[in-house]
């Protein structure tokens, strides 16, 4: 069946070649090519300017990135077999790196599959369809990941904000077997109960395990304030490696209830407590209280989704980890992150920075993190490269 071509304007290719996969509206030749001749998802070949075939990819005629390149072979279309390698590829990875089959299996465009996410939690998939393109071959990929996982639980978690840029419906449902309520992970030797079904994302913050694996090395600290705590994923090891008293702030009671349950597990429960509320005006009773931390976690959700909440947000990084580092003891730990791209590294470096001159503090960067290899970064798509964590020491004024 021939697969219809999407042409592109003069100079809009380079992106392309230089190894990124998206293509946005304004960059398509409509003359040669009209977006409307299209329907969502729509398999299509990529073509430049000057006739230069670029990559099998798909389409979307409602959207500003209308189309992805997926394939750059061109004996390799959008196809049942494309996607079984790719899954096998992206599994041979994960395998060399993790003993037991907890981690995201599939990032998007890093795994050459743009739109797609899927978390893996032992024999249950917990999988994302992000944009039109994955979703018009749901079939075909849920058969592959079947074929190569043999899974025994797949849910589709596609209640995300990026289904709606898509045009796409939200919602929530398995498709295999039958998802249970809670599962048991183990992580770094901490265990905890997770919601695949329920639960924020999937259920489970992969992206920082391995910035959670570093909280040792930095010595035992007696008082801990994990803020946005979700689950416990970082108050709760504190506690396992020896903290003696933790807070964990967050908006979701239904999490907090989780943190709880997490304690008990690791038999921590009596060295933990929860603040149910917003992270600024927790943290404004924190400080009004006179509570002092020798460690302080800041890991918020995005602020900046879209560029054009880069000054708010921006504004917003600074208030929390002003506020932060106010109920942090001098010589005591920051551990702060971002994980909106639109939020480059130097610029959140310096804004924690400004809040800390704000607070009347000097910080040492002790290390700086990003999201674990489970989300490989594609040198050439830096929007593949989202989260950034921070430990500083946070002195007194020098």
């Amino acid at each position: 069946m021939h697969t219809p071509e999407l042409r592109l304007l003069k100079d809009q290719e380079r992106r392309l070649v230089a190894g990124h996969a998206w293509i946005y509206s304004n960059e398509v030749n409509t003359q040669a090519t009209p977006l409307k001749a299209f329907k969502p998802g729509q398999a299509v070949q990529i073509i430049g300017h000057s006739g230069r075939w670029l990559g099998h990819g798909y389409v979307n005629p409602h959207s500003l990135i209308c189309a992805r390149l997926v394939s750059r072979d061109q004996a390799q279309p959008l196809s049942p077999s494309l996607w079984v390698r790719r899954i096998r590829t992206a599994l041979e990875l994960r395998e060399r790196l993790y003993p037991a089959p907890f981690y995201r299996l599939i990032f998007g465009e890093s795994d050459g599959m743009p739109g797609l996410v899927v978390d893996r939690y032992g024999d249950l998939l917990a999988v994302q369809f992000g944009t039109a393109g994955m979703e018009l071959a749901r079939a075909d990929i849920l058969a592959a990941l079947e074929q190569v996982l043999r899974p025994k639980v797949i849910i589709l978690r596609n209640d995300t904000s990026a289904r709606e840029l898509e045009g796409l419906p939200s919602g929530v449902e398995t498709v295999l077997g039958e998802a249970p309520e809670a599962l048991e992970l183990t992580e770094h030797g901490a265990r905890f109960l997770v919601s695949p079904l329920t639960g924020q994302k999937t259920g489970w913050f992969y992206d920082q395990a391995e910035n959670r694996a570093r909280l040792p090395r930095f010595g035992a600290t007696r008082r801990v304030l994990d803020v946005c705590s979700y689950v416990g994923a970082w108050g709760v090891q504190a506690a396992v490696r020896g903290a003696e008293r933790v807070v964990c702030v967050d908006t979701s009671e239904a999490a907090l209830e989780r943190v709880a349950e997490n304690a008990e597990r690791n038999g921590v429960f009596e060295r933990m407590s929860a603040l149910h509320g917003d992270a600024f005006d927790a943290l404004r009773q924190l400080r009004e209280q006179g509570e002092r931390f020798d460690l302080v976690i800041l890991d918020p959700p995005a602020f900046i989704k879209r560029r054009k909440d880069e000054t708010e947000g921006t504004q917003a990084y600074g208030r929390l980890n002003r506020l932060g580092l106010e109920v942090l003891e001098p010589g005591g730990l920051l551990v702060t992150s971002s994980c909106s791209f639109h939020m480059a590294r130097d610029s959140f470096l310096r804004t924690v920075q400004g809040a800390a001159r704000r607070a009347g503090r000097t910080l040492q960067l002790l290390e700086a993190g990003q999201q674990g290899p489970d989300h490989p970064v594609s040198p050439a798509i830096p929007e593949t490269a989202y989260l950034k964590t921070f430990t500083f020491r946070a002195l007194g004024e020098m």
